[in-house]
């Protein structure tokens, strides 16, 4: 396992950020730090993903940043070339992946059969995102889903929140798990910086009373 996909799973939470505009970028960071969370996955939803990682990684180095709903391998080659450390996938796409193994990048496609498990195993992959949790039948879907693949570890997303966070963090096979509602698009696009920080505090002593360290508070 990368050193990077190891220091994920000590945090053991990954904030899933949408952000509109790069220059709310630090203020987003430097939010998550004093909520002791030093990591953020920027998906490239909108324009200012790209601006917002080279933003994140040269200001506040610090902060394990990467890229998230990483579609194509030119916007792995973006992510990477803005300081990107890691690349999150919503689905296994083999030229992704691929492109990102041939360049030692650390890697996490989305899973969601076991299909997808066994080609993500062919790679010699075992830490997935399994998205979207939630809407594929959450904790029931993946404890069935990861019974016979006991070599993987996953890091669900898509529905996780301070209500559930703690039953997944509780399941052997979580390296980690993948949540927004600490770093809401709103929150970001209005600067309400302060609540960020608070929401991630919150997140961050789940965290800890159900995995102990975790974070950095």
């Amino acid at each position: 396992m990368s050193q990077v996909l190891e220091k994920l799973g000590e945090l053991a939470l990954v904030p899933v950020v949408k952000i509109e505009d790069a220059q709310d970028s630090i203020g987003l960071g430097k939010a998550l730090l004093k909520g002791g969370l030093p990591c953020a996955e920027i998906t490239f939803r909108t324009e200012a993903a790209e601006a917002a990682i080279k933003s994140i990684a040269s200001t506040l180095p610090e902060m394990l940043v990467g890229a998230g709903t990483v579609l194509t391998v030119d916007q792995a080659k973006r992510a990477t070339g803005a300081g990107a450390q890691f690349i999150v996938a919503p689905g296994f796409n083999p030229r992704v992946v691929d492109w990102c193994l041939e360049n030692n990048v650390a890697v996490t496609p989305g899973v969601a059969t076991p299909t997808e498990i066994e080609m993500a195993l062919d790679k010699r992959l075992n830490i997935l995102k399994f998205f979207p949790a939630e809407a594929i039948g959450g904790i029931a879907t993946l404890k069935a889903i990861a019974a016979p693949y006991s070599g993987i570890k996953f890091i669900p997303t898509g529905g996780i929140n301070a209500t559930n966070l703690a039953d997944y963090l509780a399941l052997p096979m979580v390296h980690a798990c993948g949540g927004s509602w600490m770093v809401k698009a709103n929150l970001i696009s209005n600067r309400e910086f302060s609540k960020i920080t608070n929401l991630t505090r919150e997140a961050m002593s789940i965290v800890r009373e159900r995995r102990g360290a975790g974070g950095t508070l």
